[in-house]
């Protein structure tokens, strides 16, 4: 995108230097016939009209001449009135004659008045026309150079950074979470404060910070406070701004860059994006690589080379590390990397509040519970999610944002927003309905499956009909036991298609490819193959252009062979588990799909309801209750937790296995109890 822009602001510059050529020439013209129109006006009106020698002859003898003037090639004659006309002199005869027939007139008539050939008199005319042209010679020539030396001036200017500088504003204070994060850089802050505390005891502060992380983690926002906190100029600059299609530019950038900040350090530069010019070298085949390449080298030679820029910090951000050339990460270059990762609940909650400051929100909103469900968000993720929050608020003239709008909300980040104008046929409907009840049964069955936040039939995104799970708990280890019940909850959308439908259909396309994904990575990355024992048999280099032209694989084919047969019997084995579970619950599924049927979308408590044993004809008029009693979007969101709607003829047998679970509980906190007292 950036390169795109690059080029883009590129052809704005040529088009304006053209646009700014024309106006040149639009303007000149524009002087030319101006002048030239004074000219003739001036010239027209001091020569008057053409006559011919009867006219002349006539108007003298009849004494309506004042003046007869005798030029190089025609007569000019001047009337009493102030009219002005004159005729051709053909010859020395007519010249001789109307010399005559003047000087016979100015005998009798003292008012004429003759000038001969030889006198000359003044003329203002004479005078300016000579000036106006030489003043429009004069002009053209200084504006014509002055927008020459502009343009080649200009045209040199892309050997220069395309840096921007500023004073950042932003404070620790604006980044929620990234404790450790912040602790790191703090020493950096200080330095550029005090260099001296650092530099009397001998300790060398870090040349580069390399910030890693997922997009959306906040690594420029962290460059942006380190730089605010220190209060000195900033410099962002990306790394696509470097490249450029002359060889040597991107060399040159590099090298104004660091000439600029010499000028204003102490000071901090930011490079986004640097795996757009520090991927590895000699990975190309020549031509742009090799500019690339160039301008890394120049890179490295400032950072630590024979130049020493004291007082420079270089910070840069990317998601790429592992393409990284191996010079760039040394010590005495990017000596520190600080890794940016998801946030976890409590981080959550404390971005939400910053994002929340400048919002008005309902006194229902829970942000804590938003924190809760929204495992895996990154900070722009939440940031995006209160803005949509805030959109449909707008949208419905409201003044606050409520729970409602933060559902919805939530549902469009994570899905997209809802189709509700396709046209959808009811066989359609049907299969949506039984897949997505699959998917949610199953997934709630397994032991280790998360909650069901919402079931839905009703197009969202590039999805038909999608079903929703929330963490509860941000995990940072995966067991198999987890994979393998993620697996069968997805192989449960297909499997219930075939026991209740009696046919498949492509609906299950995504399911099958994320499905495999998994088992394939559990057989030759994680070791979780009894066959393949604990050996990595992952590609041993990554497809990338620009390093390799494939990925090679480090396994033969008979290896090959193994690796699919397990990873079809893993497919199988969860696809087993799912057709198990959908026959021993296929009244819950038809429940499930009548209540889709009839509503198009169910949330957590329909779910409890419906595992519970409750009829559909109940859970939809809980649904009715509920939307009438405005209640849906916080049971939606997870703030208020509603008791089951249960059938009196089943009550006694509700009670009884709702009993057990607390049993059980009672005995594994006595059994702690007894331990610690032990």
């Amino acid at each position: 995108m950036k390169g795109a822009k690059h080029l883009e602001n590129k052809k704005q510059n040529k088009n304006s230097m053209k646009n700014n050529y024309m106006k040149t020439f639009v303007i000149a013209l524009a002087v030319l016939c101006l002048v030239a129109f004074v000219f003739w006006y001036v010239m027209g009106n001091s020569a008057g009209k053409e006559i011919d020698y009867t006219t002349y002859i006539s108007d003298v003898k009849a004494g309506n001449v004042s003046i007869v003037e005798f030029g190089a090639e025609k007569i000019n004659v001047t009337y009493k009135n102030g009219d002005r006309a004159w005729f051709y002199k053909n010859c020395e005869a007519i010249e001789s004659a109307a010399l005559d027939i003047a000087e016979g007139r100015k005998l009798s008539d003292n008012d004429l008045r003759i000038v001969p050939k030889s006198s000359t008199t003044f003329s203002i005319v004479n005078l300016i026309y000579p000036l106006l042209l030489i003043s429009l010679v004069v002009f053209s020539l200084i504006y014509f150079t002055r927008q020459i030396r502009g343009a080649n001036s200009k045209s040199f200017d892309f050997v220069k950074n395309r840096a921007r500088v500023s004073n950042s504003k932003v404070k620790f204070t604006d980044i929620a979470g990234a404790k450790e994060e912040k602790e790191e850089v703090q020493e950096i802050i200080e330095f550029l404060k005090e260099p001296q505390k650092f530099t009397e005891i001998g300790a060398r502060v870090p040349k580069g910070v390399l910030l890693v992380g997922p997009p959306g983690t906040g690594k420029t926002l962290l460059a942006k406070a380190v730089a605010g906190e220190a209060g000195v100029p900033f410099f962002t600059i990306s790394g696509s701004d470097f490249m450029e299609l002359f060889v040597g530019v991107g060399a040159s950038r590099v090298r104004d860059l660091f000439e600029t900040a010499k000028r204003a350090k102490p000071c901090i530069i930011f490079i986004d994006e640097i795996d757009a010019i520090g991927r590895r070298r000699g990975t190309g085949l020549g031509g742009g690589n090799d500019e690339r390449e160039q301008t890394l080298n120049q890179l490295l030679v400032q950072m630590d080379g024979f130049e020493t820029n004291e007082g420079i910090i270089v910070m840069a951000a990317t998601n790429r590390v592992d393409i990284l050339d191996p010079a760039l990460l040394r010590p005495g270059r990017f000596d520190r990397r600080i890794n940016m990762h998801t946030p976890d609940v409590r981080a959550r909650e404390e971005i939400l509040q910053v994002h929340a400051r400048k919002k008005k929100f309902d006194k229902k909103v829970n942000l804590k519970q938003i924190a809760r469900i929204t495992s895996g968000f990154t900070g722009a993720d939440l940031e995006n999610l209160l803005n949509e929050s805030a959109l449909l608020a707008a949208r419905d003239n409201r003044k606050e944002i409520n729970m409602k709008d933060l559902a919805e909300g939530l549902d469009k980040v994570v899905m997209g927003p809802q189709k509700k104008s396709w046209l959808i046929t009811d066989n359609d409907k049907k299969i949506t309905a039984y897949h997505e009840s699959g998917h949610a049964i199953v997934g709630k069955l397994t032991d280790n499956g998360d909650p069901i936040h919402e079931v839905s039939i009703i197009p969202r995104g590039g999805a038909a009909g999608y079903t929703i799970s929330m963490p509860e708990d941000d995990d940072h280890h995966v067991s198999k036991a987890k994979l393998m019940d993620m697996i069968t909850m997805m192989m449960g959308g297909r499997i219930a298609e075939e026991l209740f439908l009696k046919d498949i259909c492509t609906g299950a396309s995504n399911d099958i490819e994320r499905a495999t994904n998994i088992a394939r990575k559990m057989v030759t990355e994680w070791g979780m193959s009894p066959e393949i024992g604990y050996v990595s048999l992952n590609s041993s280099e990554e497809f990338f252009l620009g390093r390799d032209y494939q990925s090679r694989n480090n396994y033969s084919e008979e290896k090959a062979a193994v690796i699919d047969a397990e990873v079809k019997k893993i497919l199988d084995e969860c696809s087993n588990r799912a057709r198990k579970i959908l026959k021993d619950h296929s009244a819950i599924i038809k429940n499930m799909v009548a209540v889709l049927l009839e509503k198009e979308t169910i949330y957590t408590d329909e779910v409890e309801l419906l595992l519970n044993g409750t009829p559909a004809n109940e859970v939809v008029e809980y649904i009715n209750n509920k939307y009438a009693e405005g209640k849906e979007a916080e049971i939606k969101i997870g703030q208020e937790k509603p008791a089951p709607v249960e059938d009196p003829a089943n009550k006694k047998e509700s009670a009884t296995k709702e009993a057990a679970p607390e049993e059980k509980q009672e005995k594994t906190d006595n059994k702690q109890k007894n331990k610690e007292e032990k």
